[in-house]
């Protein structure tokens, strides 16, 4: 039996008190970082090989339903705004179309062809890399898409929530993530899910940095899209310049890039 369908450490629910849903829920969420730790020998060699493709220029793809395919998305939208890199190097993709990311698309994960139709969209390179997105580790449109894709000679990957799975079977690179049964009973959208977030996070993360998208711990290849990411921008620049908060702001003014400004401070001192 899966993991992730096993009975609840809990049960009625429904005679428990607020305080009590609360707690026993954390409680149960506490388990999620020691499961992802158990992982990190997993996810590393992946993350070194998506890493090695992208600087020849390939591009990281998403392929989740539901939960999963949802947090994908999340994942691949955030890049762009946070490492400053085109909105086509990492693409995640849910089964049912966009529409499927607020709205549930009936039966959407249960076609094991849709998913490479989905991608082939987009023209797949050589380069290109697909992680697969599955609590379950069993969906059809997952596990199509990476059979598919790895048949073409991409790279495939996955982050499920079970072990010895059909989807972990069907990759090169299975990082698998066991975080024990859900609080409400198969209801991955709880500690699957949140463990699924936290590996995108290292995932995406560590694969920026090694691609040369981040400076010391700040983001300097960030979007400056808003108020707010100016500020953030010009104190980046304030610090690693060792000047005033007017010349800063003067310094992003003029570039519209952390980046450039930084640069460009440098520059002028010369």
């Amino acid at each position: 039996m899966l993991t992730t369908e096993m009975t609840s450490h809990y049960d009625n629910l429904e005679k428990m008190t607020v305080l009590q849903l609360l707690q026993s829920i954390n409680n149960e969420d506490l388990a999620v970082p020691k499961a992802v730790s158990r992982c990190l020998p997993q996810l590393e060699p992946l993350v070194t090989a998506i890493v090695k493709r992208m600087k020849k220029g390939g591009r990281l793809f998403y392929i989740g339903a539901g939960t999963s395919g949802r947090l994908g998305v999340l994942d691949a939208s955030e890049c762009p705004p946070t490492f400053g890199v085109p909105e086509d190097w990492v693409i995640g993709l849910i089964a049912g179309g966009d529409g499927a990311i607020r709205k549930a698309v009936e039966f959407a994960e249960d076609d094991a062809n849709q998913a490479i139709l989905d991608l082939e969209e987009y023209v797949l390179g050589k380069e290109d890399t697909i992680i697969g997105v599955a609590a379950s580790g069993t969906t059809p449109y997952v596990i199509g898409g990476v059979k598919a894709a790895r048949n073409k000679g991409l790279l495939t990957g996955c982050i499920t929530c079970n072990e010895g799975t059909p989807l972990a079977a069907a990759v090169e690179y299975p990082v698998e993530v066991v975080v024990g049964p859900e609080f409400l009973t198969g209801s991955t959208r709880m500690k699957a899910g949140t463990a699924q977030k936290l590996v995108l996070n290292m995932l995406s993360t560590s694969v920026m940095v090694q691609l040369g998208r981040v400076k010391g711990n700040k983001m300097v290849d960030m979007k400056l899209s808003n108020s707010k990411l100016i500020a953030r921008g010009a104190g980046i620049v304030m610090k690693e310049l060792d000047i005033d908060p007017q010349a800063a702001q003067q310094l992003i003014n003029k570039t519209q890039s952390v980046r450039a400004a930084i640069e460009a401070g440098r520059g002028s001192r010369l």
